[in-house]
């Protein structure tokens, strides 16, 4: 698509549209969202969106002739004292700026959007007549309901880990395998503060992500090995879901001006793990299974 500056929207447009849809004001206390480099004043032709603003996403961006970059994570959410190239941070400062290239973050707005993070994880996972898992803040904290007929756990897991981007780790389950799914609970990225809520909703399993051992343990224990029982899908496995819905959202809020403006979704995995390396059976080690 050729278009001249004339034409294009601006950065302050975008930034109206992208406001619109996921408010900052909605976003946790202690998170950095919004405009984070660019001039409210350049035009904007080719837009690119991605889980997280690493170096090589910037990269590709700027490759790509991109104008404005959208992430869901944050660049500079804790304190930052230098943007010198020595450090990750301050490469990625720099090659926003070198490149003219303006990034916005979407970030816990865009978790407690209707539609927004969880509801991309929600339709992923199947789930119908969703409802909000808790509050906080006055906010949608996750979604609950129901799958359209029970299944085994391991046969969800499995349909959760085809609809999924594929990641090295990919999910990681506890429970029975044969345990039975119907009520399922979902929150993208961390969520192993929520286990108070995933009980009171009635949920047979919680799907999220960043699982910690002392939490997970201790909420398997609270269940006696009934449900809910707990799936790890990924950090970024459970938020890319996001980006695509978000690019469509973008791009109907744009009305007639979309057609001078070109959106990209980012292929690259962020996921930080590789690969994996199967340890064996676990019932052979460590005295046998628990």
């Amino acid at each position: 698509m050729t278009v001249t500056d004339s034409e294009a929207p601006s950065l302050a447009d975008l930034i109206a549209v992208l406001d619109g849809l996921y408010p900052p004001g909605t976003a946790q206390s202690w998170d950095q969202v919004g405009l984070v480099s660019g001039d409210p004043d350049q035009p904007v032709q080719r837009i690119h969106l991605a889980v997280d603003p690493t170096l090589a996403v910037i990269e590709e961006a700027r490759d790509a002739g991109a104008d404005l970059l959208i992430t869901h994570h944050p660049l500079l959410l804790r304190g930052v004292h230098s943007v010198a190239t020595t450090s990750a941070k301050g490469a990625s400062v720099t090659a926003l700026v070198v490149a003219d290239l303006a990034l916005y973050v979407a970030h816990t707005n865009a978790d407690v959007a209707r539609p927004g993070v969880n509801d991309a994880l929600a339709q992923a996972a199947g789930l119908e007549e969703t409802v909000p898992l808790a509050e906080r803040d006055g906010q949608s904290l996750g979604l609950v309901g129901d799958l359209p007929e029970p299944m085994s756990l391991e046969a969800f897991a499995r349909m959760l880990a085809e609809a999924l981007p594929p990641a090295p780790v990919g999910v990681r389950v506890s429970g029975r395998a044969d345990g039975d799914v119907r009520r399922v609970a979902v929150l993208g990225g961390a969520g192993d503060d929520a286990f108070d809520d995933v009980r009171a909703s009635g949920a047979d399993v919680y799907v999220t992500a960043d699982l910690r051992h002392h939490p997970a343990l201790e909420a398997r224990e609270e269940a006696r090995g009934g449900p809910p029982y707990l799936i790890d899908a990924g950090h970024w496995a459970t938020e890319s879901l996001w980006l695509q819905g978000a690019a469509d959202r973008i791009r109907a809020a744009l009305g007639a001006r979309a057609d001078s403006v070109d959106l990209h979704v980012s292929t690259l995995r962020t996921d930080p793990w590789d690969f994996l390396v199967p340890s064996g059976d676990p019932a052979q080690r460590l005295g046998g299974p628990r």
